[in-house]
């Protein structure tokens, strides 16, 4: 799996119709910066409305899963959303003027050749995974589904589907890594069973739905005049059926191909968590309902962990920026170069690492028979981790020095002491205003917390 988050290089587009409304739109994927996640633009609406990919946007799970934001609404997310999964992509605007995405052939595929067409471009911020802790599980007795996330570092999904159906019978599909997905999963397609089609239709539904699009399994005998009605309600001159199998006789791509899709499905459905999963999926008969409630059961459990605010630091993940990077934006060095390597940067924050070690020069005088971290070395790396952050404000952070310019509300609490990591975390109060960024900061050694204070820092031109 990607260390880093990724975007695409530049915009690509594809058109199409709705399954369900009918709607032909237009749909644009758009580079985005880190940490801004999946979020679609309606704009065909006044204002242009964002519409953020969330699983608490979830309004309607009618054979497909819908979110609304803002007064808008987009239908049916979850191949679009498995396409970005499956591809590791993590950060995209997808412009939209409809209110569907484009069904395509009624799988990933299209939109995977699309994004791959337009490139993918690694940014400067590792991704920000939500590693299963402990088991969840969600059960709906009443229609025997079961699915459960286990602790894993990876991300891998099994599902079963039993149909009771002699065209489908039972069905497995897994996916064991998720760089598999484009090849094995992305190009199964949508289906439905004959007996589900007429009411779909009565529902106001499928109004986009084609052979073309999506698969229509029938698992009885259908006489002529069935047929006749449903080449009527398809608007084809003609439909045709051998005696159990696929109306006009369509060859699935797997024999398996409903269950793949289903894990297509699941995959989709799951990028509602907001974040990229590492952990073992097992879902039994899922479906989209089913997939919404386990992904607000996987957010609920993540938010609960996100209550505390200590920055996750993994000593063997890629840092964002190593000592020698660090080096190449601040003006420090030996022995005042006081952070080691920087591993979470966005917009709005920043995390760094400083390892203290006994043959650091400080201490042979710093209570030398009991050595002690000295605050004031704490504040100075504490805003030279701010400084990083200011720096990344502007586009040519090397032609800038940062200057840190005031000090409010800050406390020590706990001693450090050689062999403690501390992890410092800053993130601005408010937008920077004239090269002035102000700041709040917290320091961490074993979770607790060591020290905090309210910074002020001033980003100055180096020809000024």
């Amino acid at each position: 799996m990607n260390d880093k988050q990724h975007t695409i290089k530049s915009p690509v587009t594809v058109s199409g119709i709705g399954l369900h409304t009918g709607v032909q739109a237009t749909m644009t994927f758009c580079p985005a910066p880190v940490g801004h996640g999946y979020q679609f633009q309606r704009m065909d609406l006044p204002d242009q409305p964002i519409v953020v990919a969330d699983v608490d946007n979830v309004v309607d799970l009618s054979r497909g899963t819908t979110i609304e934001q803002n007064g808008a609404r987009v239908n049916t997310v979850e191949h679009t959303l498995a396409a970005l999964v499956g591809l590791q992509i993590d950060n995209v605007l997808i412009k939209l003027d409809g209110p569907e995405p484009p069904i395509m052939d009624g799988s990933s595929y299209q939109f995977i050749q699309a994004l791959e067409d337009a490139g993918l471009e690694e940014q400067n911020a590792l991704r920000n995974f939500y590693e299963i802790p402990e088991e969840i599980r969600f059960v709906d007795n009443g229609r025997a589904v079961e699915l459960a996330a286990l602790p894993l570092n990876d991300y891998r999904l099994t599902v079963m589907v039993d149909y009771n159906s002699p065209v489908l019978g039972s069905q497995h599909a897994s996916l064991t890594d998720i760089s598999l997905f484009k090849n094995d999963i992305s190009s199964s397609r949508t289906f439905c069973f004959l007996h589900e089609l007429e009411a779909l239709y009565k529902q106001n539904l499928i109004k986009g739905g084609d052979l073309s699009n999506a698969i229509v399994v029938v698992d009885r005998v259908v006489s002529e005049d069935e047929l006749s009605e449903l080449a009527t309600m398809l608007g084809k001159p003609k439909v045709a059926v051998k005696k159990e199998g696929i109306l006009n006789n369509v060859d699935l791509r797997y024999k398996n191909e409903p269950a793949r899709h289903k894990l297509l499905d699941l995959v989709g459905d799951l990028a509602l968590v907001g974040r990229p999963l590492k952990g073992q999926i097992l879902a039994a008969r899922p479906g989209h309902a089913a997939n919404v409630a386990f992904a607000k059961k996987i957010k609920k459990k993540m938010m609960e962990a996100n209550s505390s605010p200590v920055p996750h630091y993994d000593p063997a993940r890629e840092p964002v920026m190593d000592i020698n990077q660090i080096m190449q934006v601040l003006p420090h060095r030996y022995p005042f170069l006081l952070i080691d390597k920087v591993i979470h940067l966005d917009d709005t924050s920043v995390a760094s690492i400083k390892n203290v070690t006994i043959n650091e020069p400080f201490f042979t005088g710093h209570y030398p028979g009991n050595p002690v971290f000295p605050g004031v070395l704490q504040v100075e790396a504490m805003a030279q981790t701010g400084g990083i952050l200011v720096l990344n404000t502007v586009p040519d952070p090397e032609n800038y020095t940062p200057y840190f310019v005031g000090i409010e509300n800050c406390r020590f609490r706990r001693m450090v002491k050689p062999g403690d990591t501390i992890i410092f975390r800053c993130w601005l109060l408010a937008p920077v205003k004239r090269g002035i960024a102000k700041m709040k900061g917290q320091a961490f050694v074993n979770g607790k917390v060591v020290m905090e204070a309210e910074m002020s820092a001033a980003i100055v031109r180096k020809d000024a």
